[in-house]
């Protein structure tokens, strides 16, 4: 029989069917912040936490790379030495090129001067195929497709709370710095070309806030991150 999740101490952790709006929901009742629940599926890993921001909502959305490149840390402790992680600007998370995942946020506040009551930063994993056929998707991948069968869904867990845990202080500490160039050089497809809503062009980096840069034939673009923020229902 197999633990539960052990979790740092500032981090109180919870089973949920649907982590993502049950911790919009937590959120919206005043819960307190690092709330984590989680949904241990035997084929996909869900989880999402809730954060008090104490700062507008265009610098809190760093919460949703942040916890990104704490997964990415975690995974990379775990997998074979040979696994790429990459984190692409829309929220997904690549293995050896291919989807395994996906981020996702909402929060209390769309205006991006405010300081929202709550953010929500959430994320899934997959963990075995979904059907018998995996080569039918190439773009889509898990990490047991991937040579990471050995990495199990409550250690991951544990390793992706630890590692955004250190980020969250350096971001503290020393501001956006750091993690911006821990994400950038972890980004999927930059310099390459890329399309948001009905935007091309090349993905040329990001700004201050984690704001897409698309550079076109006439101008560059930037797209704010919090144009990635999903109703909160």
């Amino acid at each position: 029989m197999s633990d539960g999740p052990v979790f740092p101490p500032l981090l109180a952790g919870a089973q949920a069917d649907d982590p993502f709006e049950q911790a919009c929901a937590e959120a919206r009742q005043g819960c307190d912040a690092g709330l984590v629940l989680y949904d241990l599926g035997p084929s996909v890993l869900q989880v999402a936490i809730v954060f008090a921001p104490e700062v507008p909502l265009a610098q809190a959305m760093a919460m949703l790379p942040l916890c990104a490149v704490g997964f990415q840390n975690a995974l990379g402790a775990l997998a074979p030495p040979e696994v790429g992680v990459h984190l692409a600007w829309n929220g997904d998370l690549r293995l050896n090129g291919a989807i395994c995942g996906q981020m996702r946020a909402a929060a209390s506040e769309s205006d991006p001067t405010q300081v929202p009551d709550w953010l929500v930063v959430a994320f899934h994993v997959k963990l075995l195929p979904q059907n018998d056929t995996p080569g039918d998707t190439p773009d889509v991948t898990t990490l047991y497709g991937e040579g990471c069968a050995e990495v199990g869904s409550v250690d991951l867990l544990e390793a992706w709370a630890r590692h955004m845990l250190v980020a969250l202080n350096r971001w503290m500490d020393d501001g956006a710095g750091p993690l911006h160039k821990e994400w950038t050089g972890l980004a999927w497809a930059m310099g390459e070309h890329m399309t948001h809503g009905d935007l091309t062009g090349s993905f040329t980096g990001v700004d201050e806030n984690f704001g897409l840069l698309l550079k076109t034939d006439k101008t560059t673009h930037l797209i704010p991150l919090t144009d990635l923020l999903e109703p909160a229902s």
